[in-house]
């Protein structure tokens, strides 16, 4: 049965009236109150998430942005941590350093499918597979998260959403920052950024380093010792020239090394019971065989953006990414050789992005071109004293993509602005198995639409509606026989939305709400066609509906309060297989609801105190909603005194050890832990 919209559109409708009936009584209110301080206020910030200079909230999206300071504040460490602080995105980790899937509006890619429901981009490199989905947030400009299909601007693999990191540009002030981190589990942390003129006006340089060590939680009962230790290193480097001042010229190359022990997981009941093993203990596991995680990322962009004056810029940005993943896993957690994997795998990826920008009093446009290559070269071994368990793959996945695009705004009215914009994209993809000696190719081309509209109704209040196409690559089963599940389709969606952005009370406090419909096609799910087989296929059909707030309030100098809710109601309306109907079935991988309540004091005599409750609603693991999380949340905070040149925290990650393990992952084979409480010191010294 179809959903219906009606529902959504009268709740749409009643948030966006109740918003800006707030929001203009606030505004009329303001012409009697006397001038507020503007320390008090709320910085606007400038964004590129429609890839041109824009104010955050003037653009008709969902987006939330965090500075350098923010992420600071916050104790963010990496886009696993980021996710704690955005309305309806989680980052599940797969249980091995790197190797992340993202979560945003409810849906989420399967991590064999080699690809993500959203993107991530760091300074214009494409993350688009959940295989080094970890990018360390070191020496960072800002964050932007945008939510809804981002298909027109950015692609395939981004149909409900982007993460954009954007680092810092170095300039002619000479500046630098190093810190030192202490913490529970033998934690020990150092970073440091530099930056600084070479030739003042002309040439630029910066470097930042991170390493990160930590003692694993997970004790190896057998070798009696800890299983997941953790440990890796990050390096960045940024060469910028601007020969003339309308030419800039940016070079970025950075490496992330790992040196780490076994996945931060054991068996789950299901598991134990497979091989006859007793029931499995939290936290414990008995390997003979250690795990090792040895994997590395090397990212290069070349970014080089011209002034031709007159507010039209051409900007051309080319990179190249490779990720060696490699490592040894003992996935039985026993002393018996049940299923032993090593693997070897390289994935590299290339693009070029050309586009044209103008942004005139009235209208704003930009045209441009794009196109990516990728060549995955996976190789896995299994061994085991099971015979028909034992097995080696060769495989090779290589693709390309090319794509025109082009969005424009336009004031139709005084108050009322139109924003068009269309993507075309064309993909082709092979696969080619070594040792079983099979091929496969397929091609699609799409195109992705996208329509809005933004009414101001003050300078500081503007609603939006708008209407969007994302979608997701398809692929291939490497194990499948039969021709007709060789291959599966794209997934496609369209989202529907409304939203209401303010700035309230003279900008002390920022308030940002919408809601969304999602209608979703071709729907790419865990097909069992046997009771013994089971393939990714396009069978699925689901609708979902949800919505968002955010909001920030300063409610005096130094005190600032912060709220961000996320709700989605994702379910099945079409899905049945060899084992089931699941129509109703909420999709995997989707909590229903997720939210950060926060405060933080900031005063002009140093001292420093923030505070965050974190929670995440009940999720499946499965299409039967046999297996889940259950919801839970977890508190942070963090206190410290601020100085000139030099601070002194102390903080705390769940600082009440909530445990909230992911039992029934992989239909109950195995368990998940979450990470343990974590309280440490940091030393921040600038210059």
């Amino acid at each position: 049965m179809k959903y219906s919209l009606k529902p959504l559109m009268v709740l749409a409708m009643a948030v966006l009236l109740l918003f800006a009936n707030i929001a203009l009584s606030a505004a009329q209110g303001k012409k009697n109150a006397k001038p507020n301080n503007k320390q008090h206020r709320l910085q606007s910030v400038t964004i590129t998430a429609q890839k041109t200079e824009e104010l955050a909230q003037e653009v008709p999206m969902s987006v939330s942005v965090f500075g350098e300071k923010d992420i600071e504040d916050m104790g963010v460490e990496s886009v696993l941590d980021l996710a704690n602080f955005v309305p309806n995105l989680m980052i599940f980790a797969n249980g091995v350093s790197g190797t992340n899937s993202p979560s945003m509006r409810g849906i989420h890619a399967f991590v064999e499918s080699l690809t993500v429901s959203n993107g991530l981009f760091v300074d214009g490199i494409p993350i688009l597979s959940p295989i080094g989905l970890e990018d360390g947030l070191l020496d960072i400009e800002r964050v932007e998260v945008l939510r809804g299909p981002q298909g027109t601007l950015y692609g395939r693999n981004t149909e409900t959403g982007v993460i954009n990191i954007i680092t810092k540009k170095p300039g002619n002030d000479f500046q630098g920052k190093a810190s030192a981190e202490l913490g529970t589990d033998q934690k020990r942390q150092l970073t440091l950024n530099l930056s600084g003129p070479i030739k003042k006006d002309r040439l630029f340089f910066g470097v930042s380093g991170k390493f990160y060590e930590k003692e694993g939680f997970i004790d190896n009962t057998f070798l009696d010792e800890p299983a997941n230790d953790k440990k890796h290193w990050y390096g960045k480097l940024h060469l910028r020239w601007v020969p003339v001042d309308a030419l800039d010229i940016s070079l970025i190359s950075s490496a992330l090394k790992y040196d780490e022990g076994a996945n931060v997981m054991g068996l789950g009941a299901a598991g134990a019971a497979a091989y006859g093993l007793p029931a499995p203990i939290d936290g414990k596991v008995a390997s003979d065989y250690p795990g090792k995680n040895t994997s590395k990322s090397v990212s290069n962009a070349l970014n080089i953006s011209y002034d031709f004056g007159n507010s039209l810029k051409l900007t051309s940005i080319t990179t190249r990414r490779v990720y060696n993943d490699e490592g040894r896993w003992d996935y039985d957690f026993n002393p018996v050789k049940f299923m032993h994997t090593t693997k070897t795998n390289e994935y590299t990826s290339y693009s070029q992005e050309l586009r044209l920008n103008s942004s005139g009093d009235r209208l704003k446009w930009l045209v441009g071109l794009y196109y990516d290559n990728h060549h995955n070269d996976v190789n896995t071994t299994l061994n085991s004293v099971i015979p028909s368990m034992v097995s080696t793959n060769d495989r090779d996945f290589d693709g390309d993509s090319m794509a025109f695009f082009g969005q424009a705004s336009y004031p139709i009215l005084t108050r009322l602005t139109l924003v068009a914009g269309l993507r075309y994209e064309k993909q082709d993809k092979e696969f080619e198995d070594h040792i079983l000696v099979r091929k496969a190719d397929n091609s699609w081309d799409d195109f992705a639409p996208k329509l809005a509209l933004e009414y101001s109704f003050t300078p500081d209040v503007m609603a939006y509606a708008s209407v969007s196409k994302g979608y997701r690559s398809g692929g291939f089963n490497t194990y499948a026989t039969d021709p007709q599940y060789t291959k599966y389709d794209e997934e496609k969606l369209w989202s529907y939305e409304i939203g209401l952005k303010s700035e309230l009370l003279d900008k002390r406090l920022i308030l940002n709400a919408s809601v969304f419909y999602m209608n979703i096609e071709d729907m790419q799910v865990n097909e069992s066609v046997t009771p013994y087989e089971a393939f990714l296929t396009n069978a699925g059909k689901a609708s979902a509906t949800g919505g968002e707030l955010e909001m920030r309030a300063q409610l005096f100098q130094g005190l600032s309060l912060i709220a961000n809710f996320g709700y989605c109601d994702i379910k099945f309306d079409e899905f049945k297989d060899a084992l089931g109907d699941y129509q109703g079935n909420r999709n995997p991988y989707a909590p229903d609801y997720n939210y950060n309540l926060g405060a933080q004091y900031r005063a002009s005599c140093g001292i420093f105190a923030r505070v965050d409750l974190i929670g995440y609603g009940k999720m499946y693991f499965d299409k039967t909603n046999t297996y889940s999380r259950e919801a839970f949340e977890i508190v942070n905070a963090k206190i410290g005194y601020e100085m000139e040149n030099f601070d002194i925290y102390l903080y705390g990650k769940n600082v009440f050890d909530q445990e909230y393990n992911s039992y029934g992952y992989f239909d109950g084979f195995y368990t998940l832990y979450s990470e343990p409480a974590e309280f440490g010191l940091r030393l921040t010294y600038r210059f």
